[in-house]
Formats: C-alpha cells, sequence, structure tokens
C-alpha cells in the first residue's frame, strides 16, 4: 500500500461507519402504524394480550450501534408483533440491555374499532376490483 492508500484507508472507514450509524433496519409494518407505545405506563382500562420479547444488532464488529437507534428499532419490532397478536398499544416492561427488550401487549379498544372499519370497507373493496358483493337482504 502506497502512502496515499494509507491515508485514505481511514477515511474510508470512517465514511462506511458514519453510513451504518444512520442506516434503520426496522421498518414499521402497515399494521403496526395503529399500534401506541404507551410511555406513561398507562393502561388503565386495557386488556393483557400477551408478552413480547424482541432484539436486534446493538453492534456490528467493533462498532456499537447508537443506543437511541437500538431503542427506536426494539419498539418498531415490538409493535410489528403486537399488530399480529393482535394488540394496539405495548409498554416497555424492562429497559433495553445488549440489544434486547421485552414488552407488554395490550388490548385498549383501538384493535375492536379497527376490525370493524376493516369488515366495512371489504364490501366497497371488492366493487373496486370488479368482484361479487352480498348483501342482506330485509324482511319487512
Amino acid at each position: 500500500m502506497n502512502g496515499t492508500m494509507k491515508m485514505l484507508a481511514p477515511i474510508a472507514l470512517a465514511g462506511a461507519l458514519a453510513q451504518l450509524s444512520a442506516c434503520t433496519w426496522v421498518k414499521p409494518t402497515m399494521s403496526a402504524e395503529a399500534v401506541r407505545v404507551a410511555y406513561n405506563g398507562d393502561v388503565t382500562g386495557c386488556r393483557e394480550a400477551g408478552q413480547i420479547s424482541v432484539s436486534v444488532a446493538d453492534k456490528v464488529a467493533f462498532y456499537h450501534r447508537s443506543e437511541l437507534k437500538v431503542r427506536d428499532e426494539l419498539e418498531t419490532l415490538a409493535r410489528n408483533q403486537a399488530a399480529e397478536l393482535p394488540a394496539d398499544t405495548i409498554k416497555a416492561a424492562s429497559e433495553p440491555h445488549d440489544g434486547a427488550q421485552n414488552f407488554t401487549a395490550y388490548v385498549c379498544g383501538g384493535v375492536r374499532m379497527r376490525q370493524r372499519e376493516s369488515s366495512a370497507v371489504a364490501p366497497q373493496r371488492a366493487a373496486r376490483e370488479g368482484e361479487a358483493q352480498t348483501f342482506p337482504v330485509k324482511d319487512h
């Protein structure tokens, strides 16, 4: 390696690490967008729906990822899993440690409402897509 290459190698490595730190690897699903996080811990009137354990890489090789990014990704993963239960609220059950965290999922009312809305939208969607529709018949 010549002198110029030796000087450019650390600069290239620093650039690669800067790009890595900007990466967000976990994306929320469409359903997870409606899952709220009980940051204040208030889940009064909610029913527990289950426990969620999530983990992400908190370091890559010797590089430690931003604590804020790791927390954000853990929360996004928990929201994704809560939507599959289905639950509409999550609350942290522990602090993040080594890229892992536990959450408790709750149903606070929004899941039932979303299910009703989606069943009401289904006939409209079928009409737009050219499919057959059925309607209940009332006897007078």
